[in-house]
């Protein structure tokens, strides 16, 4: 991810981040996937550091057997994708705040 300047962040901040990022690709997996159609589904987002921040997340589903012919990968990428769109937005308006 690029430097967008953010000020560095306390404990409670990356706590916040983590877990809208979880919320972002949870919400996402289970607009495209019923919940009954879900055998397992397991989100990590984790965060080290504070200046500069580092952040990795992964996105595990196993479906049902009766979804055999969807695409778990792609909807795990995007899933992905969506956490990490969701990190960025937070970071940009901490940067926002901080400016003022």
């Amino acid at each position: 991810m690029e430097d967008i300047g953010i000020p560095e962040l306390a404990i409670e901040q990356v706590a916040e981040l983590c877990e809208g990022a979880e919320g972002a690709a949870r919400q996402y997996v289970l607009s495209k996937v019923s919940a009954s159609r879900i055998v397992t589904l397991d989100i990590s987002v984790d965060a080290e550091g504070t200046k500069p921040l580092t952040v990795n997340v992964d996105v595990s589903v196993v479906l049902s057997p009766l979804m055999k012919d969807f695409d778990v990968e792609a909807l795990t990428k995007e899933a992905t994708k969506r956490a990490f769109a969701h990190i960025e937005e937070y970071l940009r308006e901490l940067q926002c705040k901080s400016k003022k």
